[in-house]
C-alpha cells in the first residue's frame, strides 16, 4: 500500500468530525480523571488535553509561514514547548475544554484562510521534517485521533475509523523503512492481505499478522501486540525503534 497523498480540504473535514469527539469526550472527564495517568509515560491526562491545544497552535504557526512566507515555526523551542504542556496540565476540567475548543477554532479558521496556491509551499515541522503545507490538516489529524487513545478515557484503536487506520499505518511502516538497523519482518494485514517489508533482508524470516488496528496499536506504540500472530510460531514480536 502507497502512502495516500494529503487532501487538504477533506483531511480538515475529519479534523473537525474527530475534535467534536474528543471535545465529547473531554467533556465527561472530572478533575481526578484529568490528574490520572494517560497511556504516554508520565503524562497525565491533563497533560495530553494540554498538548492536543498547544499542538492545534504549533500547526496555526506552519500555516501562517505557509500564508505569508515568512518563517514561523511550530515552537520557539523545546524549552517553552515542554512548559506549556506542564502550565496547562494541571487546569480545571472546564479551563481545558475551553482551551481545546479555542484551540480548534483557531487552527480551523487559518485552514479556511489558507489561499490555495499557499498549499504548496514548504514548512518545516518541529523534527526539522519537512513537508508541504497540504499535509498540515492530516498531521493534524494524526494528533487528535492518536491522543484520542492516549487518554485511556474508554477510547482505543479498535475505535479508529478504518480510513484513517490503513492510511496512517502506510505513513507510519514507510517512515520505519527509512529507519536504519531496523529488525528485519515482513508486516501482514490480514483484512486487505496487504503486506511490508523491514529491514533489509530480501525475504524476512519473521512475519507478524493481524487485523490494521493491532498492528497500527503496535507499530506506533500504543499496544503490546494483542490480536497478532507471530510466524514461525514461538518467536517473540521484534523490537521496533521508536517513532519520531
Amino acid at each position: 500500500m502507497t502512502v495516500q497523498r494529503p487532501d487538504p480540504d477533506a483531511d480538515a473535514a475529519e479534523v473537525a468530525e474527530a475534535t467534536e469527539q474528543l471535545l465529547a469526550a473531554a467533556a465527561e472527564l472530572s478533575a481526578a480523571d484529568l490528574s490520572g495517568p494517560s497511556l504516554l509515560p508520565g503524562w497525565t491526562r491533563g497533560h495530553v488535553l494540554a498538548h492536543i491545544a498547544r499542538n492545534a497552535d504549533a500547526l496555526v504557526n506552519l500555516l501562517t509561514w505557509a500564508g505569508t512566507g515568512e518563517e514561523t515555526p511550530m515552537y520557539a523551542d523545546a524549552a517553552t514547548r515542554d512548559r506549556d504542556i506542564e502550565a496547562g496540565a494541571g487546569r480545571t476540567p472546564d479551563e481545558q475544554l475551553d482551551d481545546l475548543r479555542k484551540s480548534a477554532d483557531r487552527f480551523s479558521a487559518a485552514v479556511a484562510a489558507l489561499p490555495p496556491a499557499a498549499w504548496a509551499t514548504q514548512v518545516a515541522m518541529r523534527s526539522g521534517r519537512v513537508i508541504a503545507a497540504a499535509e498540515i490538516p492530516w498531521r493534524r489529524l494524526i494528533e487528535v485521533r492518536l491522543h484520542h487513545v492516549d487518554l485511556d478515557a474508554g477510547h482505543t484503536p479498535d475505535d479508529l475509523p478504518a480510513g484513517f487506520t490503513d492510511r496512517e499505518l502506510a505513513c507510519v511502516l514507510d517512515d520505519l523503512a527509512a529507519h536504519e538497523g531496523v529488525a528485519p519482518v515482513r508486516l501482514r494485514d490480514t483484512g486487505s492481505g496487504t503486506s511490508w517489508d523491514l529491514g533489509a533482508a530480501a525475504e524476512p524470516e519473521l512475519t507478524v499478522s493481524g487485523p490494521s488496528h493491532a498492528l497500527l496499536a503496535w507499530v506506533s506504540g500504543r499496544g503490546k501486540g494483542d490480536g497478532l500472530d507471530v510466524s514461525p510460531a514461538g518467536h517473540p514480536l521484534p523490537v521496533l525503534p521508536p517513532l519520531g
